[in-house]
């Protein structure tokens, strides 16, 4: 299957002599939810504005569903929506006529029916005749993703979608988000929330410095550079890790009344069943234990905190 977006040896450097992003490779699939991680100023905004044709690239070549975003702008132009990180609408308009009015800046013929269905999408149809400088935050957002979505299509960017969003309606947003990826529609995220990334995204890529250092499905992501920990409930307080037992990868409360022993999950082997053994050896007992494998967002510090 062809790629929807093809970002080839991308390249963008500012008056002054700032290079924003330094020769991107990156393809996006149809029909996937692709979140774009990486700290601020790292480059994800400009790499945005570049595919969606607002900030002009030094070098390298995009193509949006076949068409060169240099060569055929317009065309390549129809197939996206953007909502943008700011919180820009027209504060004296109401929700339906702003929407509406999106739809034609696309030249596309009116449909009420079709903004109908995008505003009853986003639970703003009862705002609908409402000002949105009367609207919340949350709102607002909501309103700029029916603009982006307003003339059908095939891709959306969400450039840091849930901002200053509540934790009940950033939830609410990724239900929207995701009956837009079953609808068909390929949705590419900007997110400083991680768990954003880790609830919903099919791939996760990581950009630092202008250079994409990691694309990878979430699932694999997280089995080949997550790691496991076993913690131990112990019976009795410990002050130390006895000598013996240095060499583990433990690590010892402050209340001494735990340990943690962390291994890799590409082991062929965890060490559990040795570390278990020794534990037994030097009358170290245990009432419970449990594991937790890594979050995306420890995975993601670690690949950031790499140097370039």
């Amino acid at each position: 299957m062809a790629p929807i977006i093809s970002i080839k040896q991308l390249q963008k450097t500012y008056t002054g002599g700032f290079q924003a992003i330094k020769g991107v490779d990156l393809d996006i699939n149809p029909g996937e939810i692709f979140a774009l991680l990486g700290p601020n100023g790292a480059g994800k905004t400009t790499l945005i504005n570049i595919v969606c044709g607002i900030v002009q690239a030094t070098g390298g070549s995009v193509t949006v569903d076949g068409h060169d975003i240099s060569k055929n702008f317009r065309a390549a132009r129809q197939r996206i929506g953007l909502v943008p990180q700011e919180l820009t609408t027209d504060a004296f308009e109401t929700v339906w006529n702003t929407t509406r009015f999106s739809r034609g800046l696309f030249g596309k013929p009116p449909s009420p029916a079709h903004i109908e269905a995008t505003l009853k999408s986003l639970s703003l149809w009862d705002k609908k005749d409402a000002k949105i400088m009367t609207l919340s935050g949350g709102m607002k957002r909501r309103v700029l993703i029916a603009k982006a979505l307003s003339h059908e299509p095939q891709i959306l960017f969400l450039d840091e979608p849930t901002a200053g969003v509540d934790v009940e309606l950033r939830k609410g947003m990724w239900d929207v988000v995701r009956k837009l990826r079953e609808s068909g529609v390929t949705i590419i995220l900007t997110t400083h929330y991680i768990e954003e990334a880790e609830e919903m995204a099919d791939r996760v890529g990581v950009i630092n410095n202008g250079q994409i250092i990691l694309v990878q499905e979430k699932r694999a992501l997280m089995a080949q550079l997550g790691k496991k920990e076993l913690t131990l409930q112990l019976s009795d307080k410990l002050s130390e890790i006895p000598s013996a037992l240095a060499d583990e990868q433990l690590t010892l409360a402050n209340d001494g009344l735990s340990l943690t022993y962390t291994y890799d999950t590409k082991s062929e082997r965890t060490g559990i069943t040795q570390l278990l053994g020794k534990l037994s050896e030097n009358g170290i007992r245990f009432t419970d234990l449990d594991t937790t494998q890594s979050s995306l967002e420890e995975i993601f510090v670690n690949l950031v905190k790499r140097p370039a």
